[in-house]
């Protein structure tokens, strides 16, 4: 489906973004259009690769204009750019929403305006029961593209998203952290050692993504099935891959952390399809005639569940080990890492 297309990455230079640009870069794809505002970032990519189909747009979601610039003759659209970071979030909410609400609305306007086959938009399991500012305003964010999806339908332009986990080793997380604590000998800082996370590595969010071209429609959320450990036994699987006994310091909670994270709510849950490694979660697509529900109801959500890290397969420290090494990011470290002489050793 990607033979000869051209495909627009807003959110290019992140790590999200790169990887799927690294994806397609090698298959028969037409062009790859990465848009971002960070030039240096895209100055990097271009030195790193020098690849003809790789094109470069400055610009940034929040202007309507730099986004329909970038949007003309594209036929797929992965929409990456967002406002991340939880804390930051919680400092600047106006931000959150002027980027993940806002400049989603642009992407999406834009890409109907051009023509664009499918745009699938990332979220996050923050976006699922939320709590602190990003995960809200991701929450907006995805009513934001399925109402877009019912009022356009899909014969014009498909619209659907994806909601994945924690995506290991990425740009602010918290294994590249603790792998810079270790080789400053420093105590690794852990908010709350039972609270929970998914666990996925950037190919796993990648191929979710490939997966929702495939298979989504109109208004779809796409889940990827993962695994979830605790932050205490993922900080003990890095201590223990570089062979480093260091304390764990307990800090307390970040603004807006959760204990757990859920990646489909138990009304998300009631109505999913199960495809095997995945969860096709459909839109809703009742109109605003309501009277003809308040008779009907169903007695199955009280029955189901939501699908949270907390009961998911749940991994142990040496799981949590032998993931971590499928991980570029790891194995690079792990090449270059020597034990310092006067550091304490496991075992």
């Amino acid at each position: 489906m990607f033979s000869n297309k051209t495909l627009l990455i807003t959110g290019g230079t992140g790590s999200f973004g790169n990887a799927v640009m690294e994806r397609f870069l090698d298959t028969n794809i037409k062009e790859i259009r990465i848009f971002s505002r960070d030039e240096k970032k895209q100055e990097d990519i271009r030195n790193r690769y020098h690849h003809d189909k790789l094109k470069f747009y400055i610009g940034d979601v929040r202007d309507p204009n730099s986004v329909k610039n970038a949007m003309y003759g594209v036929d797929y659209v992965f929409h990456a750019a967002a406002l991340k970071q939880v804390p930051s979030c919680e400092f600047f909410p106006i931000e959150a929403v002027k980027t993940n609400i806002l400049g989603t609305e642009n992407v999406l306007n834009a890409a109907v305006e051009a023509g664009v086959e499918k745009v699938i938009c990332l979220s996050t399991d923050k976006a699922a029961y939320p709590i602190n500012a990003m995960g809200i305003s991701k929450a907006m964010m995805e009513k934001v593209f399925v109402a877009k999806a019912r009022a356009v339908g899909p014969d014009r332009t498909l619209i659907c998203g994806t909601r994945y986990g924690n995506v290991m080793a990425s740009r602010g997380s918290v294994i590249p952290l603790f792998v810079e604590q270790i080789k400053k000998g420093e105590p690794l800082t852990v908010t709350d050692p039972l609270m929970t996370r998914f666990l996925m590595s950037l190919a796993d969010a990648v191929e979710l993504v490939v997966f929702a071209f495939h298979h989504a429609h109109a208004g779809d959320i796409m889940v990827q099935k993962s695994p979830a450990s605790t932050i205490g036994v993922l900080a003990e699987a890095v201590k223990q891959l570089f062979g480093v006994d260091l304390p764990i310091k307990v800090i307390g909670t970040r603004h807006g952390e959760k204990a757990f994270e859920t990646l489909m709510t138990r009304e998300e849950k009631v109505v999913s399809e199960d495809m095997g490694g995945f969860f096709r979660v459909p839109a809703d697509n009742r109109d605003l005639n309501y009277e003809k529900y308040f008779s009907e109801g169903s007695q199955e959500l009280t029955a189901q569940g939501e699908y949270n890290s907390n009961n998911t397969r749940q991994l142990d420290v040496e799981e949590v080990k032998e993931l971590l090494l499928t991980l570029p990011y790891i194995q690079e470290e792990l090449a270059k890492w020597t034990i310092p002489a006067s550091a304490k050793r496991i075992g």
